[in-house]
């Protein structure tokens, strides 16, 4: 048996893969400006700790995020300390709480392995996923290109990497750190085809 050791091994050796390597759809990440730079990014904490066997997929999912966006970034929480986002295994379809969650907040993703049982891509259902929990609504129908597409991009997608409307959306949520943060949606987005 394995322990969770060699899971967030096996999940930053394939974060690293991912932030580094090229895509046909993936776009450098959007500089950020002087005035966005001023202000300090803001950091929020996810627990995967309930979601044993998406250990990787989370890792790869969190990197794309971190290496995209520049006004938020998003760090695994302590062991018993408070997160903003709980990240949870189900057996029925992805869903999250739609964000922008703020620092103290807390929002919901539940990583459903119905979805994976159809052939959908774990570390594309993670990344879409935190999108959510960022304040991206699904973008259904869409293409493989757009990551908040979701299971509408077919299973053959595995694009993991935000688009330039999704990285500009995220970035302008965050823009001003904590200043301009409204409370999060509090809707849950299920991402059923």
């Amino acid at each position: 048996m394995l322990d969770s050791r060699w899971f967030k091994t096996a999940g930053i050796a394939a974060a690293i893969t991912l932030a580094t390597a090229t895509a046909s759809y993936a776009a450098a990440p959007v500089p950020a400006t002087a005035a966005e730079g001023a202000a300090a990014a803001v950091t929020l904490r996810y627990d995967d700790s309930r979601a044993t066997g998406w250990e990787a997929a989370i890792a790869a999912g969190v990197a794309s995020w971190n290496a995209n966006v520049g006004n938020v970034k998003l760090v695994e929480a302590a062991p018993g300390a408070r997160a903003e986002i709980q990240i949870v295994a189900t057996s029925g379809w992805p869903q999250a709480t739609l964000g922008p969650v703020r620092p103290g907040g807390q929002v919901r993703v539940e990583l459903g392995s119905q979805a994976v049982a159809q052939g959908h891509d774990k570390t594309r259902i993670a990344a879409h996923e935190l999108g959510h929990s960022l304040g991206l609504p699904d973008t259904k129908p869409g293409p493989c290109s757009q990551l908040m597409s979701g299971s509408s991009a077919g299973t053959s997608c595995v694009n993991a990497v935000p688009n330039a409307a999704e990285r500009s959306r995220v970035e302008s949520a965050y823009a001003r750190g904590l200043a301009s943060l409204a409370p999060a949606d509090g809707r849950v987005l299920v991402d059923a085809p």
